[in-house]
Protein backbone atom coordinates (compact mmCIF):
# COMPACT_ATOMS: atom_id res chain seq x y z
CA UNK A 1 0.00 0.00 0.00
CA UNK A 2 1.25 3.86 -0.13
CA UNK A 3 2.08 6.12 2.25
CA UNK A 4 0.38 9.49 0.67
CA UNK A 5 1.69 12.75 2.10
CA UNK A 6 -0.10 15.92 2.07
CA UNK A 7 2.43 18.36 2.00
CA UNK A 8 2.03 18.94 -1.89
CA UNK A 9 0.26 17.67 -4.70
CA UNK A 10 1.67 15.20 -6.56
CA UNK A 11 2.83 15.97 -10.37
CA UNK A 12 5.80 13.49 -10.83
CA UNK A 13 5.20 9.34 -11.24
CA UNK A 14 9.14 7.48 -11.25
CA UNK A 15 7.93 3.67 -11.72
CA UNK A 16 10.31 0.58 -11.87
CA UNK A 17 10.39 -1.46 -14.82
CA UNK A 18 10.98 -5.80 -14.22
CA UNK A 19 7.83 -6.90 -12.00
CA UNK A 20 6.50 -3.95 -12.42
CA UNK A 21 5.80 -2.95 -16.15
CA UNK A 22 6.10 -5.98 -17.22
CA UNK A 23 4.75 -9.60 -15.65
CA UNK A 24 5.31 -11.05 -12.60
CA UNK A 25 9.59 -12.08 -12.06
CA UNK A 26 8.53 -15.08 -9.93
CA UNK A 27 6.21 -16.38 -12.94
CA UNK A 28 9.19 -16.03 -15.57
CA UNK A 29 12.10 -17.69 -13.22
CA UNK A 30 9.80 -20.21 -12.82
CA UNK A 31 9.44 -20.82 -16.65
CA UNK A 32 13.41 -20.55 -16.86
CA UNK A 33 13.60 -22.75 -14.61
CA UNK A 34 11.74 -25.40 -15.89
CA UNK A 35 13.30 -25.06 -19.27
CA UNK A 36 16.89 -24.89 -17.91
CA UNK A 37 16.41 -27.80 -15.48
CA UNK A 38 18.11 -25.95 -12.91
CA UNK A 39 17.53 -27.31 -9.51
CA UNK A 40 15.39 -24.55 -8.14
CA UNK A 41 15.85 -24.68 -4.34
CA UNK A 42 19.34 -24.38 -4.88
CA UNK A 43 18.97 -21.28 -6.99
CA UNK A 44 16.64 -19.92 -4.74
CA UNK A 45 18.90 -20.39 -1.77
CA UNK A 46 21.78 -19.16 -3.87
CA UNK A 47 19.81 -15.95 -4.89
CA UNK A 48 18.46 -14.81 -1.55
CA UNK A 49 21.32 -14.45 -0.21
CA UNK A 50 23.02 -12.44 -3.35
CA UNK A 51 19.32 -10.07 -3.42
CA UNK A 52 19.31 -9.74 0.45
CA UNK A 53 23.15 -8.61 0.26
CA UNK A 54 22.13 -6.26 -2.49
CA UNK A 55 19.34 -4.55 -1.12
CA UNK A 56 19.62 -4.96 2.72
CA UNK A 57 22.85 -5.84 3.42
CA UNK A 58 26.16 -4.55 4.16
CA UNK A 59 29.41 -4.73 2.05
CA UNK A 60 29.21 -5.75 -1.96
CA UNK A 61 28.92 -8.32 -4.01
CA UNK A 62 28.64 -8.85 -7.90
CA UNK A 63 24.51 -8.28 -7.82
CA UNK A 64 25.99 -4.29 -7.23
CA UNK A 65 28.65 -4.41 -10.01
CA UNK A 66 26.23 -5.27 -12.40
CA UNK A 67 23.30 -2.96 -11.51
CA UNK A 68 25.88 -0.14 -11.63
CA UNK A 69 27.38 -1.32 -14.95
CA UNK A 70 30.79 -2.21 -13.39
CA UNK A 71 30.99 -5.59 -14.63
CA UNK A 72 29.64 -6.96 -17.96
CA UNK A 73 26.46 -9.18 -18.26
CA UNK A 74 28.71 -12.09 -19.65
CA UNK A 75 30.77 -11.97 -16.43
CA UNK A 76 28.05 -11.74 -14.53
CA UNK A 77 26.38 -15.04 -16.01
CA UNK A 78 29.79 -16.48 -15.20
CA UNK A 79 29.42 -16.00 -11.88
CA UNK A 80 26.40 -17.12 -11.34
CA UNK A 81 26.49 -19.73 -13.49
CA UNK A 82 29.29 -21.16 -11.27
CA UNK A 83 27.00 -20.92 -7.99
CA UNK A 84 24.36 -22.45 -9.76
CA UNK A 85 23.38 -26.10 -10.68
CA UNK A 86 21.16 -27.95 -12.58
CA UNK A 87 18.89 -31.03 -11.42
CA UNK A 88 22.04 -33.47 -12.69
CA UNK A 89 24.32 -31.51 -10.74
CA UNK A 90 25.92 -29.57 -13.21
CA UNK A 91 26.27 -25.91 -13.74
CA UNK A 92 23.89 -24.40 -16.24
CA UNK A 93 25.56 -22.79 -19.47
CA UNK A 94 26.68 -19.50 -18.79
CA UNK A 95 26.09 -17.78 -22.46
CA UNK A 96 23.10 -16.00 -22.48
CA UNK A 97 21.87 -17.05 -19.03
CA UNK A 98 20.48 -13.65 -18.18
CA UNK A 99 18.40 -13.55 -21.42
CA UNK A 100 16.83 -16.68 -20.52
CA UNK A 101 16.38 -16.00 -16.93
CA UNK A 102 13.77 -12.84 -18.52
CA UNK A 103 12.84 -14.46 -21.39
CA UNK A 104 9.11 -15.22 -20.20
CA UNK A 105 9.04 -11.17 -19.40
CA UNK A 106 5.85 -9.82 -21.08
CA UNK A 107 4.78 -6.31 -21.25
CA UNK A 108 1.70 -5.29 -18.96
CA UNK A 109 0.08 -3.22 -21.63
CA UNK A 110 -2.68 -1.17 -18.66
CA UNK A 111 0.35 0.11 -16.97
CA UNK A 112 1.73 1.50 -20.49
CA UNK A 113 -1.83 2.64 -20.82
CA UNK A 114 -2.04 4.16 -17.36
CA UNK A 115 1.89 6.01 -18.22
CA UNK A 116 0.32 7.57 -21.22
CA UNK A 117 -2.78 8.81 -19.70
CA UNK A 118 -0.86 10.42 -16.91
CA UNK A 119 1.69 11.89 -19.30
CA UNK A 120 -0.95 13.25 -21.64
CA UNK A 121 -2.26 15.16 -18.85
CA UNK A 122 0.91 16.79 -17.69
CA UNK A 123 2.23 14.29 -15.20
CA UNK A 124 5.74 14.30 -15.43
CA UNK A 125 7.11 10.59 -15.78
CA UNK A 126 10.54 8.54 -15.14
CA UNK A 127 11.30 5.29 -15.58
CA UNK A 128 14.13 4.18 -12.83
CA UNK A 129 15.10 0.56 -13.12
CA UNK A 130 18.08 -1.22 -12.19
CA UNK A 131 19.66 -3.20 -15.04
CA UNK A 132 20.68 -6.82 -15.11
CA UNK A 133 21.91 -5.93 -18.48
CA UNK A 134 18.52 -6.41 -19.69
CA UNK A 135 17.20 -6.13 -23.06
CA UNK A 136 14.38 -3.46 -22.62
CA UNK A 137 11.24 -3.13 -24.54
CA UNK A 138 11.97 0.05 -25.59
CA UNK A 139 9.30 0.64 -27.91
CA UNK A 140 7.26 3.88 -27.54
CA UNK A 141 8.29 4.84 -24.57
CA UNK A 142 8.93 8.46 -25.96
CA UNK A 143 5.17 8.21 -25.58
CA UNK A 144 5.26 6.99 -21.59
CA UNK A 145 8.30 8.52 -20.45
CA UNK A 146 10.03 11.82 -19.63
CA UNK A 147 12.94 10.58 -18.85
CA UNK A 148 14.38 7.23 -18.66
CA UNK A 149 17.22 5.98 -15.71
CA UNK A 150 18.99 2.80 -16.36
CA UNK A 151 21.06 1.84 -12.98
CA UNK A 152 23.73 0.40 -15.42
CA UNK A 153 23.74 3.47 -17.93
CA UNK A 154 24.11 5.71 -14.87
CA UNK A 155 26.49 4.18 -12.85
CA UNK A 156 23.82 4.33 -9.89
CA UNK A 157 21.14 1.78 -8.33
CA UNK A 158 18.57 1.51 -5.94
CA UNK A 159 18.22 2.37 -3.46
CA UNK A 160 20.90 5.17 -3.64
CA UNK A 161 19.74 8.16 -2.66
CA UNK A 162 21.90 9.39 -5.46
CA UNK A 163 19.80 7.42 -8.13
CA UNK A 164 16.75 8.89 -7.19
CA UNK A 165 18.75 12.56 -6.85
CA UNK A 166 19.50 11.84 -10.59
CA UNK A 167 15.90 10.70 -11.58
CA UNK A 168 14.50 14.13 -9.48
CA UNK A 169 16.56 16.63 -11.81
CA UNK A 170 15.66 15.17 -14.96
CA UNK A 171 12.22 15.56 -14.65
CA UNK A 172 12.72 18.91 -12.49
CA UNK A 173 10.92 18.18 -9.64
CA UNK A 174 11.14 17.86 -5.66
CA UNK A 175 10.70 14.19 -4.05
CA UNK A 176 7.81 16.31 -1.90
CA UNK A 177 5.91 16.38 -5.46
CA UNK A 178 6.33 12.50 -6.68
CA UNK A 179 5.36 8.86 -6.58
CA UNK A 180 7.53 5.64 -6.72
CA UNK A 181 6.22 2.69 -8.02
CA UNK A 182 8.78 -0.05 -7.43
CA UNK A 183 8.20 -4.46 -6.22
CA UNK A 184 10.93 -3.71 -3.82
CA UNK A 185 10.40 -2.77 -0.42
CA UNK A 186 13.77 -1.46 0.35
CA UNK A 187 13.74 0.85 -2.77
CA UNK A 188 10.65 2.47 -1.75
CA UNK A 189 12.11 2.83 1.66
CA UNK A 190 15.01 4.83 0.18
CA UNK A 191 12.47 7.08 -2.27
CA UNK A 192 10.67 8.07 1.47
CA UNK A 193 13.41 9.03 2.91
CA UNK A 194 14.09 11.33 -0.02
CA UNK A 195 10.14 12.84 0.49
CA UNK A 196 8.63 10.75 -2.08
CA UNK A 197 5.52 8.71 -1.69
CA UNK A 198 5.77 5.19 -2.03
CA UNK A 199 3.64 2.38 -3.84
CA UNK A 200 4.64 -1.21 -3.26
CA UNK A 201 3.56 -2.48 -6.65
CA UNK A 202 2.25 -6.10 -6.25
CA UNK A 203 -0.48 -5.81 -9.39
CA UNK A 204 -1.77 -3.43 -12.13
CA UNK A 205 -5.11 -3.13 -10.80
CA UNK A 206 -4.02 -2.06 -7.21
CA UNK A 207 -1.34 0.21 -7.88
CA UNK A 208 -3.28 2.17 -10.74
CA UNK A 209 -6.05 2.49 -8.32
CA UNK A 210 -3.71 4.09 -5.80
CA UNK A 211 -1.92 6.44 -8.26
CA UNK A 212 -5.44 7.70 -9.64
CA UNK A 213 -6.17 8.33 -5.55
CA UNK A 214 -2.96 10.02 -5.31
CA UNK A 215 -3.00 12.06 -9.01
CA UNK A 216 -6.81 12.73 -8.81
CA UNK A 217 -6.74 11.36 -12.37
CA UNK A 218 -8.54 8.78 -14.34
CA UNK A 219 -6.09 6.33 -15.45
CA UNK A 220 -7.86 3.29 -17.25
CA UNK A 221 -8.95 3.59 -20.67
CA UNK A 222 -13.04 3.53 -21.29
Amino acid sequence: MFQHREVSVITGVLIDWGGVLTTNLSAAIAKWIEADRIDGNHYREVMRELVDQAYNGQGENVVHALERGEISGAAFERDLAARLRTVDGLPPEAEGLLVRMFAAFDRVDVMYDMLRLAKKAGIRTCLLSNSWSDTYQRDGWDEVFDAVVISGEVGMRKPEPRIFQHALGLVGLPGGSCVFVDDIEANITAARGLGLTGIHHRDADTTIAELETLLRLPLRRA
